[in-house]
């Protein structure tokens, strides 16, 4: 039976968090077991300087998403582990493809416009190009499979026009990439609003961080008396509670919604009823609750962070893996690359 290639990546724009690894790199942890597919995990550090970033760090940034990828159990004999820099080949499938797509077309996608509103003054052609890059990311391996979330969906489509375009005009046999999710939960930002994400402050408990930390960052979560109301709502695609929890006046009560939540994660779904039923009676001690979550997360942590620091005290296998993982990949990705170019026009 013939592997169906899976490629996922990671920008190297800080260490990953409690919503990378519940939300999706668990979910690689599966995908990595089943013998039908063939997985390709990157930090991809040209894909983080689409937008400013600094490059003192960009090493070390990089580095430390592949100790975090390792850290959560993927395993470099089951998939292949490595730095999009380390394949150039995807830049160069970039360019190509760059050929058959429009400046028009690029500038209508609604998460080039967000970006241009983010970074005004760094509007480049990088930023441009971000979307044919992750095609070509894609597609030098041919794969037809991306875990990703839905937001990810307008690059995926550019990345089946990239695939039909060329399989058009020059015969190629690129797939139409299919986008699909891992079971994963979904995790909420610290502050109440949103998913956590490592792009905004405060929002966010990083693999790496220790109880004391974790205390700091619970402590600053904002909540309310300690006693509201609840209101059935339907599940939607980013909220996975089965409530809305509401403040006394009725208003919704975000930061408390967030912490039963991590409760529901970390503790289980019992011990959210019984803060659900204090809620409703004689109110929650939050000083208690977040303590005792603190302690909770921490314990989940531990096990990662142990095995991290065996790659942080053995660096030269950290490089090893990676420089094993980009020869894999760059086996497959010059194959690609010479028959795109053949079929191209290019002289061999």
């Amino acid at each position: 039976m013939e592997k169906k290639r899976v490629f996922s990546g990671t920008r190297a724009t800080g260490r990953l968090h409690l919503g990378n690894y519940l939300g999706a790199v668990k979910g690689y942890l599966e995908l990595q077991d089943r013998p039908d597919l063939e997985c390709v995990f990157m930090a991809v550090d040209v894909h983080t300087i689409t937008t400013p970033y600094d490059h003192k760090n960009l090493g070390e940034a990089t580095k430390n998403i592949i100790m975090d990828y390792l850290a959560c159990g993927l395993d470099p004999d089951k998939a292949i582990i490595t730095i999009q820099s380390k394949v150039p080949e995807h830049s160069e499938l970039s360019f190509l493809f760059s050929s058959v797509m429009s400046v028009a077309r690029m500038q209508r996608l609604p998460t080039f416009k967000e970006k241009v509103a983010q970074h005004p003054d760094a509007v480049t052609m990088a930023l441009l190009n971000y979307p044919i890059l992750m095609a070509a990311d894609i597609l030098i391996y041919k794969a037809s499979l991306v875990p990703a979330g839905i937001d990810q969906e307008p690059h995926l489509e550019i990345t089946r026009e990239i695939a039909r375009k060329m399989n058009d005009l020059y015969d190629t046999d690129f797939p139409e990439t299919v986008r699909f999710t891992t079971k994963g939960e979904y995790v909420p930002s610290l502050t109440g609003e949103g998913k956590m994400s490592k792009s905004i402050e405060g929002s966010f408990i990083n693999l790496t961080d220790d109880l004391e930390t974790i205390k700091k960052k619970l402590a600053a979560t904002p909540t309310n008396s300690g006693k509201g109301t609840f209101k059935d709502v339907e599940k939607t695609k980013d909220f996975a509670a089965y409530r809305m929890i509401l403040n006394e006046d009725g208003s919704e009560a975000k930061g408390v919604d967030a912490l039963l939540k991590f409760v529901e994660l970390f503790e289980g779904i019992e011990k959210r009823k019984e803060y659900e039923d204090k809620y409703l009676d004689d109110g929650i001690r939050y000083g208690d609750l977040k303590e005792e979550l603190a302690d909770a997360i921490y314990m989940k942590l531990k096990p990662i962070q142990e095995k991290r620091k065996v790659y942080e005290d053995d660096p030269t296998l950290v490089d090893k893996i990676i420089e094993d993982g980009a020869e894999k990949a760059r086996k497959i990705a010059k194959e690609t690359i010479a028959e795109v170019k053949e079929k191209m026009g290019f002289i061999k």
